[in-house]
């Protein structure tokens, strides 16, 4: 890929501590793997998480994935929708919100991330935060690794 072909991804939720940042790693992993010099990252709709590591459940899912972070969480800024090609959100409520939010001149495409799982019922990411144990944040790290993978195909094929 040439540098013109670099993509810009942000992924967002409502806190940024549990399905953005893991999305963040899964795709900072396929884009590593790929060779690829795009630029990720996450963030939320709210400020709740600031400057705070992800949710231990999401660490600990991803670790079983051999994956890590160094995420501090951080809030969706004006400027992420001038400097992003996209931004993915998790469920409905962000992508209404990040439409919402849109300013006019809004170069990022927002788009559902799941999406790119390619079956209808199992396109929205349920945030895992309020669950007892782990389980949520497994399910959501296949939602995840399944979409960003399939993103991933659809680039590489343009």
């Amino acid at each position: 890929m040439s540098e013109s072909e670099v993509k810009r991804i942000l992924f967002v939720c409502i806190g940024n501590t549990c399905r953005s940042p893991m999305a963040e790693s899964v795709m900072r992993d396929l884009v590593r793997k790929n060779c690829l010099e795009w630029e990720i990252d996450s963030a939320g709709l709210r400020s709740w998480n600031v400057d705070r590591t992800p949710q231990e459940r999401c660490v600990k899912v991803l670790a079983e994935h051999n994956l890590k972070t160094r995420h501090l969480g951080r809030e969706l800024e004006e400027n992420d929708y001038h400097t992003f090609d996209y931004i993915f959100g998790m469920d409905e409520m962000n992508i209404e919100e990040l439409n919402e939010r849109a300013p006019q001149q809004c170069k990022a495409k927002i788009e559902l991330l799941g999406s790119y799982i390619g079956r209808k019922e199992d396109e929205i990411i349920v945030d895992p935060y309020f669950e007892q144990g782990i389980g949520g944040f497994r399910r959501c790290y296949e939602q995840i690794n399944t979409s960003c993978k399939n993103f991933l195909a659809t680039q590489l094929e343009k």
